[in-house]
């Protein structure tokens, strides 16, 4: 006999914490379905974001370094592949919901414009008398509203829980939207584990594209980054002398180790603390449980502040970026004077959202390439004529 949705759903409360949040439980979708046969329903939810649009166009979108800039460096999809991985280990050490924690991993980013947060913040701007934009708001607004695959319904018709992740979605570089439909105070538990896993995610592999990519130094690394020479210096205990390619990965994943394991056992003691004994529990706290320790806290402000200096603002980033945002701008107003230049879809959303959203919404979903492709033939082409 296959497994079904009930041996699923039983076995979630046989071995999850109290204090998870289980798809048994959920508040459910907006629209009405019938429930999966051998699935949860947070499993359908990652599921459908998998085979969604907005998912697969992440693999030509910016993390650090515009898309194309190197074959080995990040994308805007191998990082959320990352986050997702992390979300899952964390959520499985604290005997928490790993399909919830991995499907809001997943979908986190299904709103980031092109260009990174760079395009974020021009969209933004541009935006500013029409409601702005925001990426975790739009990642939202994709899987409510976007996405049109289903016959009887708008979106993807994801979760409750999964919608409410998207919502509160915070990090170092994010401020989270919130909203009416989601009015706790805090997130699951697997929300705010991705949260935290999108940082741990971004601290590692913006080391590891750095020196990749010639732009930051081990040995500056060494004098001062405290995260990288705690790190570094495991490695060198454990392993003695190494090859470059090889000292470096085994620090990163050291450092990947360190983040992870120090989250665990600080929310571990923050969970006990505060004797919740159901997921709304953690909904009504005052602060997020899922946290770093103080001192790693203070560790990785450091280390993005070397980041930011170093890597985020140095010439070989931030200059075809500059120019790809400014690309962006003209397109975002060529788009406004002249509507028949949009794609269908997206003119067809002027009528029910306005001329400048439905430019933004198109805007925001385009990738890198598709972005500069567009950019091309608007400005090839005489629009006055």
């Amino acid at each position: 006999m296959p497994v079904t949705q009930s041996d699923l759903e039983e076995r979630e409360r046989l071995f999850l914490a109290a204090y998870a949040q289980k798809s048994g439980d959920s508040r459910g979708r907006v629209h009405t379905e019938e429930p999966p046969h051998w699935r949860t329903e947070f499993q359908r939810d990652r599921d459908r974001v998998i085979h969604s649009r907005a998912f697969r166009r992440l693999e030509y979108k910016t993390q650090v370094f515009l898309n194309g800039s190197g074959d080995h460096l990040r994308t805007r999809l191998t990082h959320t592949m990352e986050v997702a991985a992390i979300s899952r280990n964390i959520a499985r050490a604290l005997r928490l919901n790993e399909d919830l924690a991995e499907t809001i991993a997943l979908a986190h980013d299904l709103g980031h414009s092109p260009v990174g947060h760079k395009g974020e913040h021009m969209l933004d701007r541009l935006m500013k008398d029409h409601g702005g934009f925001e990426h975790n708001r739009q990642s939202l607004r994709v899987v409510e509203v976007l996405e049109r695959k289903y016959p009887r319904f708008e979106g993807l018709n994801l979760t409750w829980e999964v919608r409410e992740g998207l919502a509160k979605h915070e990090t170092a570089y994010d401020v989270p939207p919130g909203g009416s439909r989601f009015p706790h105070r805090q997130s699951s538990l697997e929300a705010q584990i991705a949260n935290l896993a999108d940082e741990i995610t971004y601290y590692s592999h913006d080391l590891d594209d750095g020196l990749d990519s010639g732009l930051l130094d081990e040995k500056r690394l060494l004098r001062e980054v405290e995260v990288w020479s705690k790190a570094a210096r495991v490695v060198k205990r454990k392993f003695g002398a190494l090859p470059d390619e090889s000292r470096r990965y085994y620090t990163i994943r050291q450092i990947i180790d360190q983040q992870v394991s120090d989250v665990v056992s600080t929310t571990e003691e923050r969970i006990a603390a505060a004797s919740v004994a159901s997921a709304d529990e953690v909904r009504s706290q005052r602060k997020p449980l899922v946290q770093y320790s103080p001192e790693r806290r203070l560790q990785n402000r450091e280390l993005r502040k070397y980041l930011y200096r170093n890597l985020y603002y140095h010439p070989v980033v931030a200059e075809p970026n500059n120019r790809a945002i400014r690309m962006l701008a003209e397109v975002f107003n060529t788009y406004i004077q002249h509507p028949k230049e949009l794609g269908e879809t997206a003119r067809r959303r002027i009528a029910v959202d306005g001329l400048q959203r439905a430019a933004c919404d198109y805007i925001a979903s385009m990738t890198d390439r598709y972005l500069i492709q567009e950019h091309h033939r608007l400005f090839g082409l005489n629009l006055d004529r």
